[in-house]
C-alpha cells in the first residue's frame, strides 16, 4: 500500500485493542505482511476521558470517534478502527468505512455471579448497565429491579461486579469474545428478548476517502453479508436521528429458510423507563437494506408520534 509501517488508529481500551489486532492479523494474513509492518497507534477519545458522568449527559455518538477521525483527516495514521456501533450515522467529510468484518455474535450478555438469569433476580436487586437501551429493556421486563449506571470498560465493569456494585450487568457478547471471556457469560440473552444495539458487534475499518491504495489495501477483509446488515440498521438509526441519549435497538439478519438474497431486519424504540415501547419488523431485498431500515424508522416514528424523543429523556 505505501511505505510501512502502516498506521492503524484504535482507542487505547483492552477490547478496542483486540480489535485493532484482529484487523492486522487479518492483513498480515492477507497480504502475507509481519507486525513490523504495522504501527498501532493509540488515541485517547473523549468518551475515554469522561469517566465521571453518564454519556448521555454529555452528548451521543462520536464521544469514541471523533479524535481518532481528526487524526486519520490530518494523515496522523492510515486507517481507523471502530466498534460500528459507536459511530455517527453521519461521518466527517473525506471519510467513508472502507470495509466491515465478519460480525460477531450480536446478542446481549447477562452477566452475574448469582443468578443464571435476569428473570431469576429478586425484587428489588440491583442491575448495573450505562447503556440506555439495556436500561430502558430491563424496566420493560423487570420494573421491580433497580438499574443503576455502569461506566467503564469490559474488565471495569467486571470488577465492579466482582465487588458487588451490582447483582448482575450486561455486555456485548461479541466483545466478551474476542477479549476471551466468554466464559464470564452466565447467559447469553436471545435477541427476541433483547434486540441489540444498532451494529453491535460489527468492526468498521475507516478510511481517508479517495485513497484507492488503501481502499484495495483494505478489501480483503469485507464482509459483504455483514455491510448489508449494518447498512440496514444505520439508516434505521438516521432517521431516527439517534444517539446514545435514546434507547434504540436494530437488527438485520439474512433470512435462513434458503431465501438468501432476503433480509429481515427489526428495529424497537423505548422510553428510558421502558414503560412505552414500539417495535416493527421489514423483510426484503439485501440490495434494498437501507430502504428497509429507513422505512422501519418511518412507521416508528409515525407510531411514537413527535413528543416521543424530546421527552425520552
Amino acid at each position: 500500500m505505501q511505505a510501512t509501517p502502516i498506521r492503524i488508529g484504535t482507542r487505547g481500551s483492552p477490547l478496542a485493542l483486540a480489535q485493532a489486532h484482529e484487523v492486522r492479523a487479518r492483513l498480515m494474513a492477507a497480504h502475507g505482511l509481519n507486525e513490523q509492518d504495522f504501527e498501532i497507534t493509540v488515541i485517547k477519545t473523549a468518551g475515554d476521558r469522561i469517566l465521571d458522568r453518564p454519556l448521555a449527559e454529555v452528548g451521543g455518538k462520536g464521544l469514541f470517534t471523533k479524535e481518532i477521525e481528526e487524526a486519520l483527516l490530518s494523515r496522523e495514521i492510515d486507517l481507523a478502527v471502530h466498534s460500528m456501533k459507536d459511530m455517527q450515522t453521519e461521518l466527517p467529510d473525506g471519510l467513508e468505512i472502507g470495509a466491515v468484518l465478519p460480525r460477531e455474535d450480536v446478542r446481549d450478555a447477562f452477566i452475574s455471579l448469582a443468578y443464571g438469569s435476569l428473570m431469576e433476580m429478586p425484587s428489588g436487586a440491583v442491575v448495573g448497565t450505562s447503556s440506555l437501551r439495556r436500561q430502558a429493556q430491563v424496566r420493560r421486563l423487570r420494573p421491580d429491579l433497580e438499574v443503576v449506571g455502569f461506566r467503564g470498560n469490559v474488565q471495569t465493569r467486571l470488577k465492579k461486579l466482582e465487588d458487588g456494585v451490582a447483582g448482575a450487568t450486561f455486555l456485548a457478547c461479541a466483545g466478551l469474545n474476542r477479549l476471551g471471556l466468554s466464559d464470564r457469560v452466565t447467559r447469553a440473552v436471545p435477541t427476541s428478548e433483547m434486540l441489540p444495539a444498532v451494529a453491535q458487534a460489527a468492526i468498521g475499518i475507516e478510511v481517508r476517502g479517495g485513497d484507492e491504495k488503501c481502499a484495495g489495501f483494505i478489501a480483503p477483509l469485507r464482509d459483504v453479508a455483514a455491510e448489508v446488515c449494518v447498512r440496514a440498521e444505520r439508516a434505521f438509526l438516521k432517521r431516527l436521528e439517534g444517539s446514545c441519549r435514546t434507547p434504540i435497538a436494530g437488527l438485520a439478519l439474512f433470512d435462513t429458510t434458503g431465501n438468501s438474497g432476503r433480509l429481515v431486519f427489526e428495529g424497537e424504540i423505548l422510553t428510558p423507563d421502558g414503560r412505552v415501547s414500539h417495535a416493527t419488523r421489514r423483510e426484503g431485498l439485501a440490495s434494498d437494506a437501507a430502504l428497509l431500515g429507513d422505512d422501519a424508522a418511518q412507521e416508528l416514528l409515525g407510531k411514537a408520534g413527535p413528543g416521543f424523543f424530546s421527552t425520552a429523556g
